[in-house]
């Protein structure tokens, strides 16, 4: 699981790891997007109140079938600068055992956009390179590709599971405060 600020972080875990996603459902409908999404093989969920335990029985399934899963569970993207909290519901999934009955491994990752063409991105450039809100996609597409160079600074951290927290709250507190720490310092510029 992972912090969420643009489109961007799509590319950049892809580029790092074999993943597919989680995303909502209204992804699939976006143009374009929605194909590659489909492509990718990823996972929609319903975000409605009472259809959690289907999406946490798909995320299952794929998981059971080996698929390395990534969720943003902030629900959105944000402007970069911080990590929004976390909605625990679909760790559901990790109190469930794997088939040999282990408990599942939990990998947070954090991912901070840190500099641009060698400079430090301040506070107030960092949304430069997010997608929030209700954004554009063209122009801020448009405009992102004649940026230049851009440092992402991704850090995976210690993996858990939620024998070692008792629930999946106190799971997810755990994974958003190491993904948290982890941005803060690279946008901070200290080493990781």
């Amino acid at each position: 699981m992972a912090n969420h600020s643009s489109y961007i972080d799509i590319e950049v875990f892809s580029s790092l790891i074999p993943v597919c996603f989680i995303a909502k459902a209204e992804v699939a409908s976006w143009p374009f997007f929605g194909t590659l999404a489909r492509l990718q093989r990823t996972v929609f969920v319903d975000r409605r109140p009472g259809s959690t335990a289907d999406q946490r029985d798909a995320i299952a399934e794929r998981l059971a079938a080996g698929d390395n899963l990534m969720l943003f569970p902030e629900g959105t993207s944000d402007d970069g600068n911080r990590t929004l909290p976390f909605f625990s519901a679909l760790f559901s999934v990790a109190e469930r055992r794997l088939a040999d009955g282990r408990p599942l491994t939990v990998q947070p990752v954090s991912i901070a956009y840190a500099e641009l063409n060698g400079f430090p991105l301040g506070r107030s450039l960092r949304p430069l390179l997010a997608w929030y809100g209700d954004m554009e996609l063209a122009p801020h597409l448009w405009h992102f590709a004649g940026l230049g160079r851009v440092k992402v600074v991704v850090e995976f951290h210690p993996p858990v599971n939620i024998d070692q927290f008792g629930s999946r709250k106190a799971l997810a507190d755990h994974c958003r405060q190491a993904i948290a720490r982890g941005m803060a310092e690279a946008i901070a510029g200290r080493p990781q």
